[in-house]
């Protein structure tokens, strides 16, 4: 077998255009991600419960992940879906200036652009899980991740700060408009690739029958299934704060946008330093440990925040600190757990498992936003800070005996039969 040189997907066209469209969209998104609640904030005066519909809202077509993939694995070409959502999300997107300067900007059509955009990312999401297998070879896949999470990291860093003066000095909804721009260079560098389509599911059986077969392959499947668990607590409980950190910060620690944006950016650089730290601690903890030890730090990092007192800089610290802790700990969550369900789903299901696990990953997500909104208005946002923070810590439970965490290397890792955990069998 050819040998791969570290820096073979560098030299490689395809990815490099690929990975183009990643770091412009990703760009884009952090300044939306700040911009978003800061209209519902700033402009429109919402209330913690009201933000946290607002998250809600973006995580909610999520629910309906199973049945995209499902529908998604059936057509052989996943890239033009991808180009189509990407250019759906720029067309949306594009609406929010235009309402502001008409002046007819409400919290209803934030809620109707927020879910629509959702749609479009899990047809994206859905769509990239078969299409990045095609782009990139086995045996480069946890180089592949690492490299679109460092980039991932580096949006993170730059993009907040940018989307946070950028709203100072235009307004939020002037902002949005760098990711609607990004959005449209993404499609067509997406329009520039070759990538030859893989094979189509042949499958005559309804749709919904190979839903409820990519789903069972998830439940059955001993790797999938604890991952799958272990990712859903920490994403619900990590909703429940991040649905109103932009609300504490402006709020609570009495924060300004460029502020705001400022410590998000700064924190963010804990992304890329695990990016590039998931693949080298991999090999010499083991992935398994790796992935067990990132799902107690990253829900717990919030608590760094949501204690912050005292002047202005300290507090913009604080936040700076829980960002930067928790950046480092998601990407080391994320880089081995990807690469490891990379390895162990069956090429055939890979949009509908993918489908599967975004329904009940993702899905839960709006159900944390809206829980955070509801335990903000009752208890106190920095008290539902805290909250999050310790109910975090049970995702590890997941992992106890599971076979995750005795995994050193994902060589060794191969896809079952796909009948080995079929609805049918």
């Amino acid at each position: 077998m050819k040998t791969v040189t570290a820096t073979s997907l560098w030299r490689d066209r395809q990815f490099r255009r690929f990975w183009s469209a990643q770091a412009v969209s990703e760009f884009g998104d952090r300044v939306t991600e700040l911009a978003l609640p800061l209209i519902a904030v700033l402009l429109l005066d919402a209330s913690p419960a009201q933000v946290g519909f607002l998250t809600a809202a973006v995580w909610l077509p999520n629910v309906a992940s199973l049945f995209v993939g499902t529908w998604v694995d059936h057509r052989p070409d996943k890239r033009p879906l991808m180009i189509a959502a990407d250019v759906f999300r720029a067309i949306l997107l594009l609406s929010l200036p235009a309402a502001y300067w008409l002046d007819l900007l409400t919290l209803g059509h934030l809620y109707v652009i927020a879910i629509l955009a959702g749609v479009a990312d899990v047809v994206f999401g859905t769509s990239y899980a078969s299409f990045f297998v095609r782009l990139v070879p086995r045996e480069q896949f946890l180089e592949a991740n690492s490299k679109l999470s460092a980039t991932r990291s580096i949006a993170f860093m730059g993009g907040p700060a940018v989307g946070g003066a950028l709203v100072q000095w235009l307004t939020a909804p002037v902002a949005i408009l760098v990711d609607a721009l990004s959005f449209l260079c993404a499609a067509f560098q997406l329009g520039r690739l070759k990538t030859p389509p893989g094979p189509a599911e042949e499958s005559t059986e309804p749709l919904l029958q190979r839903a409820r077969a990519g789903m069972h392959y998830l439940l059955h499947h001993p790797y999938l299934r604890r991952s799958l668990g272990c990712a859903t607590t920490v994403n619900f409980f990590n909703l429940i704060s991040m649905a109103l950190l932009v609300l504490f910060a402006s709020r609570n620690l009495e924060l300004s946008a460029g502020t705001i944006g400022l410590a998000f950016g700064i924190g963010a650089s804990g992304g890329l330093l695990g990016a590039l730290a998931a693949s080298p601690l991999s090999r010499i903890f083991g992935a398994g440990r790796v992935i067990a030890a990132s799902a107690i730090v990253f829900p717990g990092s919030i608590a760094i925040a949501a204690l912050a007192d005292g002047p202005t800089w300290v507090k913009a610290a604080a936040l700076a600190a829980a960002e930067f802790v928790g950046a480092f700990a998601v990407m080391c969550f994320d880089v081995p757990l990807n690469s490891l369900q990379a390895a162990v789903t069956h090429d055939h299901m890979r949009s509908r498992v993918a489908g599967a696990f975004s329904s009940i990953n993702y899905g839960v997500r709006p159900l944390g936003a809206v829980v955070g909104g509801f335990l903000g208005t009752w208890i106190g946002v920095r008290e539902t800070l805290l909250v999050s923070a310790a109910g975090g810590l049970l995702a590890v439970l997941w992992l106890i005996r599971s076979p995750i965490i005795r995994t050193r290397s994902l060589d060794d890792l191969h896809p079952p039969d796909v009948q080995a955990y079929s609805a049918t069998k």
